[in-house]
């Protein structure tokens, strides 16, 4: 990486310490959602050498003020410094209130995503504060990376990928995709306009 070019890697989490996929009813959907955000990581999810790989001269990486995202940081870079903020925290689901419905969480949280988009947002965060929030997280992640040529984020899928969308928009280029796996890491690459224009060309 050139000193001209500006590196963003955003970072899902490692395997939370919590059963992921039991069957179960919107009331239970509700009380998962509360344990999966207390869950600190599972011990036996380790972080892959690729991406450890990828992070090894960081000095500093951001995660969010959730326990599982806090620890995955730490597991992945024991020496580095921690800079935790709950503006990365993930995008809030809700359980909707289906009666008899029984299903895996991972369905459940697909439901609740979709919903969260169409509106349903009782006593949570809603998509326009969270892409605010998103826009937010960026301009903290840029100004790191406009000061040491790269910075990491270790925090959330899907905010993961809102805060990608938001890079991408500013003239960002995504190396890789925003999956729902544990460990998944995106990278986000910018030149400098000197670097990236022709001379006498438009910016």
């Amino acid at each position: 990486m050139t000193p001209q070019a500006t590196r963003i890697i955003l970072i899902r989490h490692g395997k939370p310490a919590i059963a992921t996929a039991p069957r179960t009813g919107h009331h239970g959907f509700r009380s998962y959602i509360d344990d999966y955000e207390a869950a600190g990581l599972d011990p036996a999810s380790a972080p892959p050498e690729e991406l450890q790989d990828l992070v090894k001269e960081l000095s500093a990486v951001f995660t969010s003020d959730r326990a599982r995202s806090h620890e995955s940081a730490r597991a992945l870079l024991p020496n580095a410094e921690l800079i935790a903020d709950p503006l990365f925290a993930e995008a809030p689901l809700a359980s909707p209130r289906i009666p008899l419905l029984r299903m895996k969480v991972p369905k459940w949280a697909v439901v609740s995503r979709i919903l969260w988009h169409a509106g349903y947002t009782p006593e949570i965060e809603d998509y326009r504060r969270a892409k605010a929030r998103a826009s937010d997280a960026a301009d903290i992640l840029m100004a790191r990376a406009r000061e040491d040529g790269q910075a990491a984020l270790v925090a959330h899928g899907y905010f993961n990928l809102m805060i990608g969308r938001e890079l991408r928009r500013r003239g960002f280029v995504k190396t890789g995709s925003h999956r729902a796996k544990y460990w998944n890491d995106v990278v986000y690459e910018r030149r400098s306009a000197l670097q990236g224009a022709p001379h006498g060309a438009p910016g």
